[in-house]
């Protein structure tokens, strides 16, 4: 087979041209070289991803329960997520959820998301712990270790239905009445902020909503309000963690899934640090609780709904 004349190579590189082609087309009987250049980028590397995509080590990484395509679609979604939360306080965990409930198992779901969102929300707050408020953090650990011990013991006897209507009617009360003010909550009302949220994860799983109804911007500015939220998820999932491993849960399986969701989580919240770094506190005032509505209307939606 001849090259055309508009090629000027050397008879001993074509020689060894038309073989290298004729290798790469072994196996792929509907190409020849005189095709290459229309079929080669597309049908070629096409098979070849299909055949990489169902490669056996891959697929062994995953659960049974996931498609490499649904996980590839998770790890993407928490960089996103992530960068939502760095931004605006709130909202990542919610979405995150929402979107794993459609691909994961009901009795893994919340799980697995407690261990991403441990891992998303300790780097936000190891890149912003300067900005963390140290006593309300410690108080809020406190309550979140009645809050969790009580759970364990009653896991399967309460509606979700319930918790969920209960947690979107107070966001939308905190958020929009001005009487209840979360800067006029003492210190020591973390204690029971901490009890209640890591009670409600349990069940819910995302209880970020909740927890930030409490921090207010006057009190914490954006810096800290994220920064102090983010350090009192990383206690309550890790403490939800702890009690979904003494009930039983296999974690093992998911850790490679889990560990992608986390390495793409932390470029998604440097990402959202700097949108952060940016923003206006006013600006940041009216996202916040844009996003804050738009969850409790989600939460009241899903009651409702179920």
């Amino acid at each position: 087979m001849a090259f055309s004349s508009q090629f000027s190579v050397p008879p001993a590189p074509r020689r060894l041209t038309v073989m290298l082609l004729r290798r790469v087309t072994a196996g792929t009987p509907f190409i020849g070289v005189s095709g290459l250049a229309s079929v080669l980028p597309v049908a070629h590397y096409a098979n070849r991803f299909r055949r990489h995509r169902a490669h056996p080590r891959m697929i062994a990484l995953l659960p049974p329960e996931l498609s490499p395509m649904a996980a590839l679609g998770l790890v993407i979604l928490s960089y996103f997520t992530s960068a939502l939360t760095a931004t605006a306080g709130i909202g990542g965990g919610i979405a995150l959820i929402s979107v794993m409930a459609t691909f994961l198992p009901p009795a893994t779901v919340l799980p697995v998301h407690g261990v991403v969102q441990l891992g998303s929300n300790v780097g936000r707050t190891y890149l912003m712990r300067h900005y963390i408020d140290v006593p309300i953090t410690i108080l809020f650990a406190l309550g979140a270790l009645v809050g969790v011990a009580v759970a364990a013991l009653i896991f399967v006897s309460l509606s979700t239905r319930t918790l969920q209507l209960l947690l979107a009617a107070f966001i939308l009360f905190a958020v929009w009445t001005p009487r209840l003010r979360a800067s006029r909550i003492p210190p020591r009302g973390f204690l029971l902020v901490g009890a209640l949220a890591t009670f409600c994860t349990m069940f819910v799983g995302a209880t970020g909503p909740f927890v930030a109804a409490f921090m207010s911007t006057e009190r914490l500015q954006r810096h800290g309000l994220v920064a102090t939220t983010a350090a009192c998820l990383s206690l309550q999932h890790a403490l939800k963690i702890i009690a979904f491993g003494l009930l039983g849960f296999a974690f093992l399986p998911w850790i490679p899934l889990v560990t992608a969701m986390i390495a793409m989580g932390f470029l998604g919240t440097l990402t959202g640090r700097r949108l952060l770094d940016r923003m206006p506190e006013r600006a940041f005032v009216i996202v916040f609780k844009a996003v804050m509505t738009v969850l409790a209307l989600r939460l009241l939606w899903s009651a409702l709904a179920a």
